[in-house]
């Protein structure tokens, strides 16, 4: 049910979306000349395209309301894999901690100026 409502709301999304282009800036509608009184007249076309694109925008509000609550009711469970989760290595309670007062890239900064190492110039 939830896709076939879906479907629909694609399809009256596109239908929105056309008459809306459809329709000129100023309120013209389509400009299809004819008799001022017709159908097709350019105020006929625009009172149509007004009048289907209010109707269009109110049935895909709807179906959008319609939607979310039925994406809300369903309960479905979760379909996670997790095969492929590692744990943590435990790591043992004595280990040595880190020494706070050593800098491993000191030494080699110190031997590139023993070795006559130039430094660069800013």
């Amino acid at each position: 049910m939830f896709t076939f409502i879906l479907v629909v709301q694609a399809i009256v999304a596109a239908l929105l979306v056309t008459v809306i282009l459809m329709q000129k800036s100023e309120g013209g509608g389509l400009g299809v000349g004819g008799s001022p009184a017709g159908f097709m007249s350019a105020r006929g076309a625009a009172d149509f395209l007004t009048r289907s694109t209010t109707i269009l925008a109110g049935i895909f509000v709807t179906l959008s309301v319609v939607l979310a609550v039925i994406a809300s009711v369903q309960h479905r469970p979760s379909d996670i894999d997790t095969s492929l989760v590692k744990q943590a290595p435990q790591s043992p309670a004595t280990a040595p901690a880190p020494a706070t007062g050593s800098d491993p890239l000191a030494g080699a900064a110190g031997s590139n100026a023993a070795n006559g190492a130039v430094p660069l110039a800013n």
